[in-house]
């Protein structure tokens, strides 16, 4: 298994004083984003990582340089990063159509280690990650379970559902899946829509499979945030990591397999919040 970090964004919706550095490498704690995917990966066994660039690549070549992975990760430019992330998903076929499974994840997210455990050791080869503790409103990517499966994935919602939560924005795709994601994602270019974001493509396939093709696990209660504005900086300080829980040199107890692997304490099943229910619209993003 190998992970792909999309990293390619301007952060156009971010103002600072100064110049804008790429997002993933927001200082937290002494350790930008990116080097805590890559510590966290590292933990795993994940040591096939590839990291979508763009905006600024010379100050992530240069963070990886100074972790000492400047060697060992791979990393791929997209030149349109000032279009859609559709577009840096096309960039990154190769990848994709390397053959085996593929953990990927958007780089602008804080989080804790214990995210990934339910992630890598989840019987649902093609799996999402869900958290019920979320604001509704036009930013979450939303997943709207019912009947116990996957009914929707997006920004704007309108299909009846049990019960919903925000993405996470890490993914677990099979060899298949990862493959048909590439000719998803062009679709897409060939129609002219080059600032569509990924997840119109991925959400594609969802949509399209028969029910149980998709899977998704349950990590409400565990700490993250996805920074995409300025205020999101100030509240993963003070609301997320001091949550975080210091790391082991490794994660006992987690197997990474395709097929049904060992529950951890984070993939327990958690019962659906009591009342949630029905539809709900908003609008449609742009990173």
């Amino acid at each position: 298994m190998r992970a792909i970090i999309l990293a390619a964004g301007a952060g156009r919706r971010m103002e600072f004083d100064g110049p804008r550095a790429p997002k993933v490498l927001l200082d937290f704690g002494g350790k930008t984003l990116l080097r805590r995917h890559v510590e966290i990966l590292h933990r795993f066994g994940i040591d096939e990582i590839a990291v979508a660039v763009g905006y600024r690549v010379d100050l992530i070549d240069a963070e990886l340089a100074a972790i000492g992975a400047a060697d060992a990760i791979e990393t791929v430019f997209n030149p349109d990063y000032e279009q859609g992330s559709i577009v840096t998903l096309w960039t990154l076929r190769e990848q994709l159509l390397r053959g085996g499974d593929v953990i990927l994840m958007d780089g602008d997210v804080l989080y804790d280690d214990r995210i990934m455990e339910p992630l890598l050791a989840s019987s649902h080869r093609n799996c999402f990650l869900l958290d019920r503790d979320f604001e509704p409103g036009d930013e979450p990517t939303k997943l709207c379970v019912r009947d116990g499966e996957l009914v929707e994935f997006h920004k704007q919602v309108d299909v009846q559902f049990d019960y919903w939560g925000e993405s996470v924005g890490f993914f677990r795709l099979g060899e298949p899946v990862a493959k048909r994601l590439v000719a998803a994602a062009l679709r897409y270019l060939d129609a002219g829509k080059r600032y569509e974001l990924y997840d119109e493509a991925l959400r594609d396939l969802l949509l399209a499979d028969p029910p149980g093709s998709f899977g998704f696990e349950d990590v409400t209660g565990l700490p993250w945030m996805e920074i995409d504005f300025m205020e999101d900086i100030e509240r993963a300080k003070r609301d997320v990591l001091p949550l975080l829980i210091e790391p082991r040199a490794e994660r006992p107890g987690v197997v990474v397999a395709a097929g049904a692997a060992p529950e951890t304490g984070a993939a327990k099943e958690r019962a659906p919040k009591a009342g949630v229910s029905g539809t709900q619209a908003g609008s449609s993003g742009v990173i």
